[in-house]
């Protein structure tokens, strides 16, 4: 093989290299969005929305924002790790775990549905980080489960086949704890 050969071999390998390099950090990088993205999501959905700063998760479906409110995150459930009368449930330390890696100490949106506070007081939302459809996230990895109470089901479909994805590809408890 001549030099000339030699050399474009050379660099193609090497672009080839660097293209599987780039690709496999964008992939392991981009399992949970980063949180310098700026999405406007009330602009692309159309919806009001509130934007707030999460103080701390509580588990893996409830918040609590710098201002002291607390938000249900609306039609999923997780496993439970701080209800005064249940156990600590399979997957629970999990899922709160990732909901803290995804929102705590973010600016999130909040979109409600229909109603406005659960029977607890705290504010039922659908919550979106960097564009990010949280309830949905959750869901579709295998934190949560769908429960949907109406009149708040605007999702309902899109949480339903998330929960069938990831039950199907036995992600996270569904995997773990059935």
């Amino acid at each position: 093989m001549d030099q000339n050969k030699k050399v474009l071999l050379s660099i193609t390998s090497l672009i080839g290299i660097f293209i599987f390099t780039l690709i496999t950090a964008y992939t392991v990088n981009n399992s949970i969005p980063k949180s310098n993205s700026k999405i406007d999501v009330s602009r692309i959905l159309g919806v009001q929305t509130e934007k707030v700063l999460v103080k701390r998760v509580v588990d893996g479906d409830t918040v609590e924002l710098q201002d002291g409110r607390k938000v249900r995150y609306i039609g999923i459930n997780t496993p439970e790790t701080v209800h005064p009368n249940k156990k600590v449930e399979c997957f629970g330390k999990e899922a709160s775990s990732f909901n803290k890696k995804l929102v705590e100490g973010k600016v999130v949106e909040l979109e409600k549905d229909v109603s406005e506070v659960d029977r607890y007081g705290r504010l039922l939302r659908y919550v979106y980080v960097n564009g990010l459809f949280v309830n949905e996230y959750l869901v579709r990895e295998g934190y949560a489960n769908v429960s949907t109470f109406p009149p708040d089901v605007k999702y309902k479909d899109l949480l339903l086949e998330a929960e069938r994805e990831a039950r199907d590809g036995s992600k996270g408890f569904w995997s773990k704890c059935r």
